[in-house]
């Protein structure tokens, strides 16, 4: 029988996140404004549904991510043939804090995300005197999140249950005159709700939901439509490693508004790929997966390998 105490332990890193790319593109295809979503994708798998244990000093992870695109996709899902390429590699350091209070029968806690990101990229803009290439790259602090209000539900033996509220805040650089930004220069409040299943023969089932608000781009005037993401993964525990698949789903669901915003610039893609992790109580948890991106409109299309590592203390 799979035993669930090794479960709750494992849920040391399943909590945090990282910033994902900030893109400024000035085409059709640049939906929420940036040409892709606001927050990461591709930050959770197996353990979605669990937060830290509560602990006297809290958890903290480190969570390594590399994205890369060569086909940005208009909204019939046809690739735009503008010599478009996009390389994003981010370090996040982020912290959890559980504790033993109670609200709603869930255990209260609170976290945070803080992202150092290097973007690089290039695409071709079509202009009356040809196409135009616009390159560049930026470095350096990402948008940083905060996460108030986190809640655990324990539910016994076999199922996880969690729900919060993200801020994220506009903290990295961002201008106008730049093709690439750290930052998106606003602010998205997103409610996230995830569940995990663990059957008593180790069979896992785990998935994670959440929303955009988004507010406007003041210097932009431009405001993206509403983001709903899910994440999910599918897999075996077999001892200390869980083996499957994972993945996301990545849908706009209202319009964007604002210079450019034209018929709404909704946005979507999919992802899945292998996903595996490895837990030994009293060692740091460890995560990988790697995602190709499918289906994708009004926004570019890659893939996404994702590396994290957590401990309680």
């Amino acid at each position: 029988m799979f035993d669930t105490q090794t479960a709750r332990r494992r849920a040391t890193a399943f909590a945090f996140s990282a910033l994902s790319v900030a893109m400024l593109l000035s085409t059709p295809a640049g939906a929420v404004e940036q040409g892709g979503t606001i927050t990461p994708m591709g930050v959770t798998d197996f353990g979605a549904g669990m937060l830290p244990p509560s602990s006297p000093y809290g958890t903290f992870g480190i969570r390594s991510t590399y994205y890369s695109a060569s086909s940005l996709r208009d909204g019939a899902g046809r690739e735009i043939p503008n010599d478009f390429h996009l390389d994003v590699e981010t370090v996040a350091l982020a912290y959890f804090y559980m504790t033993d209070l109670q609200l709603f029968g869930a255990r209260l806690g609170f976290g945070g995300v803080l992202p150092l990101m290097n973007i690089s990229g290039r695409l071709n803009v079509p202009t009356p005197g040809g196409p135009l290439q616009l390159s560049g790259d930026d470095f350096g602090l990402g948008d940083a999140q905060i996460m108030p209000l986190l809640l655990a539900w324990d539910t016994p033996p076999n199922l996880f249950i969690t729900a919060g509220l993200q801020i994220q805040m506009p903290t990295g650089s961002y201008s106008t005159s730049n093709a690439f930004n750290t930052g998106v220069n606003h602010w998205t409040f997103t409610p996230v709700v995830g569940a995990t299943y663990i059957s008593d023969t180790g069979f896992e089932i785990s998935t994670q939901a959440n929303l955009n608000f988004n507010t406007t781009n003041t210097d932009t005037n431009y405001r993206s439509g509403i983001e709903y993401k899910q994440e999910f993964a599918v897999g075996q525990h077999i001892d200390a490693w869980t083996l499957g698949v994972g993945g996301y789903a990545y849908q706009q669901i209202s319009d964007d508004k604002g210079p450019g915003a034209g018929d709404g610039n909704r946005a979507r893609v999919f992802a899945a790929g292998p996903a595996i992790s490895y837990f030994k109580p009293g060692l740091p948890l460890v995560t990988l997966h790697a995602y190709k991106e499918f289906g994708a409109e009004n926004r570019a299309e890659g893939y996404n390998v994702a590396l994290r590592l957590a401990m309680s203390f």
